[in-house]
């Protein structure tokens, strides 16, 4: 039985886009090294850095609570990391599942990587796993018929209730 295809054309241009720094606007070629002097806040996204990695919001989010892992070293790829960061980096990657099935209550999650462009990396320059609440019938046509997408909530809430778990008594960040 052959498989249909849907296509997300809305992505095309995004994909194609030749830097960050074309798309966002950053003074350097990596938009996620320059919001890393801001440190944890609001106006960066930043909600919690450990000394190897951080978590920031994902600015152009496909759902409610989509997150970013990042290391704060700018690579490109996981065998770039060392062993000291890979530790760092994957723990606070699952430990920020932990935060959002507490904040969220989703049904399941997607957790992944695009490495590189031709994966679909929006922003391959710098390495970043995706983490991202889904809900039993979460999808629908909205972003590729009407090319947007619905949230129930604002960046801004996103970021009070997820930093309010990570900024919480029971968080621990993996810090040693």
């Amino acid at each position: 039985m052959p498989l249909d295809r849907l296509s997300a054309a809305w992505r095309e241009q995004y994909v194609q886009d030749a830097t960050s720094s074309e798309r966002f606007g950053s003074s350097s070629e990596c938009v996620f090294c320059d919001l890393l002097p801001d440190g944890v806040s609001e106006s960066s996204g930043i909600i919690t850095m450990t000394p190897f990695s951080f978590l920031i919001l994902n600015a152009f989010p496909y759902g409610s609570g989509h997150v970013l892992v990042l290391p704060r070293r700018h690579i490109q790829s996981l065998e770039e990391l060392t062993d000291e960061e890979a530790v760092d980096f994957f723990t606070l990657l699952r430990r920020s599942v932990a935060v959002l099935k507490q904040t969220y209550g989703p049904d399941g999650l997607n957790v992944g990587f695009n490495l590189g462009r031709a994966a679909g990396a929006g922003i391959p320059q710098h390495l970043h796993g995706h983490i991202l609440p889904r809900w039993n019938g979460d999808t629908n046509f909205m972003t590729t018929l009407g090319e947007t997408r619905i949230l129930p909530e604002s960046l801004t809430s996103t970021w009070s209730k997820i930093s309010a778990v990570v900024n919480g008594p029971d968080f621990d960040s993996g810090a040693n």
